[in-house]
This record gives structure tokens, C-alpha cells and sequence, in this order.
């Protein structure tokens, strides 16, 4: 006998490199769970047709890593980003800007 279904959970088909996934998450969630897969099926078929025969699991790995790198981006990571050395040097210049604008208010 089969477990009851969770209401809470739906089980959403998608597609990644022709190839058909069953994957659960919560109602509030099929929209980010499609629209990731989407994405990744993308990504994935754009390494596949870059002309070098690699299998699927190779393709997964490279595209989970561009993805990965792309969020640490994102999110600031130092050891991903270069850091933008015209913006380091306004960054220090406000610095002495203030120090002075303070320092001749005192």
C-alpha cells in the first residue's frame, strides 16, 4: 500500500536535458523549483552544445560550479570577486573626506 500523499508538499515534473525529474516541494516553492530548473536546464544544454562531448554528470558538475561561483559573487565573497580598484580608490577618498570634514569641525 502506497503512503498517503503530504497536502503540503506537491510533486513537481521537470525537464533537465531531455530528461524528466520528479521533485517535491512545498506549494509556496513551485514557482522558484520551476523557474530553477529552467535555469539550469539552460545552463547545462549551453555547456553541452559548446561542442565537447562530455556525459550529463560532467555537464551537472560544471554547471552547478558557474552557479555556485555566481552566487558567491553575488553575495560579496572576496575569494570570487575582483575587487573593482577605481571603486577601492573612491572608497578610501571618501574616507579622507570625512576624516577631514570632521577633522576641521573640530
Amino acid at each position: 500500500m502506497k503512503p498517503a500523499a503530504k497536502p503540503d508538499v506537491l510533486t513537481v515534473t521537470v525537464k533537465i536535458m531531455g530528461r524528466e525529474y520528479a521533485v517535491q516541494c512545498a506549494p509556496n516553492e513551485h514557482e522558484a523549483l520551476v523557474t530553477s530548473a529552467e535555469m539550469l536546464n539552460e545552463r547545462m544544454n549551453a555547456i553541452k552544445k559548446r561542442g565537447r562531448a562530455l556525459g550529463a554528470e560532467k555537464i551537472a558538475v560544471m554547471a552547478a560550479l558557474n552557479l555556485t561561483r555566481e552566487l558567491l559573487a553575488l553575495q560579496g565573497d572576496a575569494n570570487v570577486v575582483t575587487p573593482d580598484s577605481q571603486a577601492l580608490e573612491r572608497l578610501r577618498q571618501f574616507g579622507h573626506d570625512i576624516d577631514s570634514t570632521l577633522n576641521d569641525a573640530e
